[in-house]
């Protein structure tokens, strides 16, 4: 009989699945996450479940927040289950089962005052983020971040930010919070945190402070500099491939180990993390469990967003197209193999720098293994899903330096085009794609326009910046697209593994 997750019946789940090695009672919180989804769940309360399993560092308990409605729904789901989570652990020779106890508490969605209280407390020393790629507030084109945007006026105004403006109550984005937290330590006397991304952002430390700053310095210049002084902000590469939770899995946890779970995780047995050492508040030794420190991520960051993202990004949209459903049939596919394969060789491994202790063939192996792992279950809508944000930070950088380069970009503009087909709003057999992406009438409209007119795409400069106007990427690009729309993906896919036709 399938039993309830909740730490009442820990005891009796323990026959069905690995259990915390500690209770509650045991922990106390030290690290505020700012955006508990799958992949947090998935990963960092996975690592640090580890750690307190060991006995050590159960001062840096997590407690959960955010600001979005969904966040909310999260809250309540896990509230009734008492924070716990169920962590399904597939490859094809195993599935794994673990409950996770890591979570302390979790604050009210948007609720600022509740999180400021969080926030003043001393014992908060990291406040770490997974809010997304499309949740830093950067202009897709310049990868900076944007001041300018609504959100980010509301909370300078809030503030007191923006003098002889309307006052709204409280900040409501995650770096007005952040920016307000900050604030009242700093007039306390109290520690400032470390700022933590766990995000897939290339320099996400970077992009971090920035951010902060940039709201900070929509206060005042001393703010902002105070900011860049004081606050750690290091850089993570993090990896795991976490699907989204459905019916589906809901349902196989109950079926396969009799456990009710209103929002378990479904997830690969591969996880990594590297992240920059510079914690000065402290920060849990997480080193013990797995965890990489070193003094520059950038080189990870680097080789996991181009090969292991840019390599997701290169099959979601022939797959989307061909009406292909999971990540590993379409890994079935030979033709969309041997195009991932080919790109990755010949167009975005030449321009990844080398990494230390890494050898990028062997990555490269162990990236299309995973992807081609059937017991995860992972969808390729959820690949194709948020192009706009994406593409800028998976392709394009590649893009960027083969032009620098003066090298072929004949598969990465193909990448390009397959997404334009893609966002046109209908697969090859004519089914109807719904909306993936928070700029989807744009980017349908606008690719409507460009089956006619393939330059229309690249106009959209907030996206591609100087990338779309340079001629050797337009040219490739409007080359691509008209291939695409007259002879079909697999034809072109094709035309693109037979190397011969890459120039023709």
């Amino acid at each position: 009989m399938p039993l309830r997750l909740a730490r009442s019946n820990l005891a009796a789940l323990g026959t069905r699945a690995r259990i915390p090695a500690y209770a509650a009672a045991d922990l106390r919180g030290g690290i505020v996450h700012i955006g508990v989804g799958n992949f947090h769940r998935a990963h960092q309360a996975v690592y640090l479940d580890d750690l307190f399993g060991s006995g050590v560092d159960r001062d840096w308990g997590l407690i959960g927040a955010g600001v979005h409605a969904d966040d909310d729904a999260m809250r309540r789901d896990l509230s009734a289950q008492d924070l716990l989570t169920t962590v399904v652990e597939q490859d094809v020779r195993r599935s794994d089962v673990r409950i996770t106890g890591s979570m302390v508490d979790f604050l009210p969605a948007g609720d600022a005052d509740a999180i400021l209280a969080r926030l003043d407390d001393p014992a908060i020393r990291i406040v770490s983020l997974t809010i997304t790629e499309g949740g830093y507030y950067m202009d897709p084109a310049t990868q900076r971040f944007d001041a300018t945007h609504p959100d980010i006026r509301a909370d300078a105004i809030a503030l007191d930010g923006i003098p002889d403006a309307p006052r709204s109550a409280r900040p409501r984005t995650v770096f007005g919070l952040l920016v307000a937290a900050l604030l009242r330590r700093r007039a306390a006397g109290i520690t400032p945190f470390t700022v933590l991304s766990c995000d897939n952002v290339q320099g996400n430390g970077e992009v971090t402070r920035n951010a902060v700053a940039g709201v900070a310095s929509l206060v005042s210049p001393t703010l902002a500099q105070w900011v860049q002084e004081c606050v750690a902000f290091p850089g993570s590469m993090v990896d795991r491939i976490t699907p989204a939770t459905t019916d589906r899995e809901r349902a196989l946890l109950a079926k396969t180990h009799g456990i009710v779970d209103a929002r378990p995780v479904f997830c690969e047995a591969f996880r990594q993390w590297v992240v920059e050492d510079r914690f000065p508040a402290g920060r849990p030794a997480l080193e013990n469990v797995g965890v990489q420190f070193v003094t520059d991520v950038q080189p990870f960051e680097r080789m996991k967003i181009r090969i292991l993202n840019g390599g997701h990004a290169a099959i979601a949209y022939p797959a989307g197209l061909l009406d292909i459903h999971f990540v590993h049939e379409a890994m079935q596919e030979p033709l969309i193999n041997a195009f991932l394969s080919k790109l990755l060789d010949d167009e975005i491994i030449p321009c990844v720098p080398p990494v230390p202790s890494t050898d990028l063939q062997r990555y490269k192996a162990q990236v299309i293994e995973r992807f081609g792992n059937p017991a995860i279950g992972d969808t390729i809508r959820r690949l194709c899903q948020d192009g706009s944000n994406r593409q800028p930070k998976f392709i394009l950088p590649s893009v960027a330096s083969r032009l620098a380069e003066g090298r072929s970009i004949d598969g990465l503009a193909l990448v390009g085009a397959l997404w334009c087909r893609y966002c046109h709003g209908e697969t090859e057999s004519g089914a109807a794609i719904e909306p993936n992406d928070p700029n989807w009438s744009r980017l349908r409209a606008v690719a409507i326009e460009a089956r006619r007119d393939p330059r229309a795409w690249l106009g959209m400069t907030d996206i591609f910046g100087d990338v779309g106007a340079n001629p050797v990427y337009a040219g490739a690009f409007c080359r691509a697209l008209e291939r695409v729309w007259q002879e079909g993906s697999r034809a072109v896919l094709a035309r693109y593994v037979d190397a011969f036709a890459a120039s023709a």
